[in-house]
């Protein structure tokens, strides 16, 4: 059963916070390249490589631990219903995520022609997995912690384009590698949605 309804002020106090908080720091080192590429340019440049990508990652790791505890502490009070998801919508949830883990697994299957079209599948998985669980989450903590995820990604991705040149023809791309990734990805979803998702999260998504 849900605990007593505990926090005061929406997105800043009780429970809240910490999910705020790690997602604010969470998506803000990964927003450097959006909104403050010349600083992080003069840091690698200052630090080195190895210094940033490490800095980088201890605080994206403790950052991400913030976000998932947040969010269940978030979760385990009364939280606020912003909206009510339509029963139609759900169908939707299963493609959608299905998608976003083989554009995921894309990003790590070398030379596959859907890396090579899109350049940056990571960050179009991640937008396809925050979309399809807002169309079915109305609670206040997950519309806050989906509704970021999406928003970075949006900004990323046209970030990313903006940065580089159209891409010319796919070069050494193979018909194999791009169905390894489909392959990869499609399993992985299956095991996450059918047994992973019910485990980590308490949710079964098709149960």
């Amino acid at each position: 059963m849900l605990r007593r309804h505990r926090w005061r002020v929406p997105f800043f106090g009780g429970d809240m916070i910490y999910l705020v908080c790690g997602l604010v720091v969470f998506l803000g080192l990964h927003s450097f390249r959006i909104f403050a590429s010349a600083w992080r340019e003069a840091r690698i440049a200052a630090w080195g490589v190895g210094a940033w990508k490490t800095a980088v990652s201890l605080l994206s790791i403790a950052a991400f631990v913030l976000v998932i505890w947040g969010y269940g502490e978030a979760k385990a009070v009364q939280p606020l219903l912003l909206w009510t998801p339509p029963t139609g919508l759900r169908p939707a949830v299963g493609p959608l995520t299905l998608l976003a883990f083989i554009l995921l697994a894309a990003a790590y299957v070398p030379r596959n022609h859907i890396k090579a079209r899109l350049r940056h599948p990571m960050v179009l998985a991640v937008k396809l997995w925050a979309l399809a669980h807002l169309l079915v989450n109305g609670w206040l903590p997950g519309v806050v912690l989906f509704g970021s995820f999406l928003a970075w990604a949006i900004l990323d991705f046209r970030a990313a384009r903006r940065r580089e040149p159209a891409p010319g023809a796919a070069a050494g791309v193979r018909v194999s590698n791009t169905a390894m990734a489909v392959a990869i990805g499609a399993a992985a979803w299956a095991g996450f949605a059918f047994q992973l998702h019910a485990r980590w999260v308490g949710v079964a998504p098709f149960g």
